[in-house]
């Protein structure tokens, strides 16, 4: 299951669930395992595969406005930003990308004029990603695209929505991605 195929390129859906399937198939090649090991390889799919399924959305919704939601999350990042800039590093940070990520992303943005780059006076070494007019308005714009469609979520309810993201954040907590405020 290493490689799905995108949303858009299935012509008709299975007549099955394909995970569910292969958590059969695993349970009987190895019946002496646990039924959290299955439950796990189960979850551990469905995520990755509704991983491909929002991101080929994603960035179908971001297509007519020229960028990819990597591309989004940078925009959006230094449009919320005290002054519409941030370090390069920073932006890696906040996004929890690799710094080669960043500068892939940054000359792209840099490329169609939604951002610009300059030096960073607080750092002679360092370099600001400055979000431009047209930067601004982009991300404005692809933020409603976003809220219309309810970020390609509206299969879920609210409920259903909390509680994903409090399963998710656990993960995220062991993964060590931020401390847990509750510890």
């Amino acid at each position: 299951m290493d490689s799905l195929p995108a949303v858009s390129s299935r012509k008709s859906a299975l007549d099955f669930d394909p995970i569910a399937r292969a958590g059969q198939i695993w349970e009987q090649r190895w019946p002496d395992e646990p039924a959290e090991v299955f439950a796990a390889m189960r979850a551990v799919t469905s995520i990755m595969r509704a991983h491909q399924v929002l991101i080929a959305e994603l960035d179908a919704m971001l297509r007519p406005f020229g960028i990819t939601f990597s591309r989004y999350e940078a925009l959006v990042l230094l449009s919320h930003s005290r002054n519409g800039a941030l370090p390069l590093s920073k932006i890696g940070e906040r996004l929890q990308v690799h710094a080669t990520s960043v500068t892939n992303v940054v000359d792209r943005l840099e490329a169609a004029g939604l951002v610009e780059r300059s030096p960073n006076p607080a750092d002679g070494r360092g370099t600001l990603a400055v979000i431009t007019e047209e930067g601004r308005a982009v991300a404005r714009e692809a933020t409603r695209a976003f809220h219309t469609a309810r970020f390609g979520m509206s299969a879920l309810g609210r409920a259903d929505l909390d509680e994903l993201f409090r399963i998710l954040r656990q993960v995220r907590i062991q993964a060590g991605d931020f401390a847990d405020p509750a510890q």
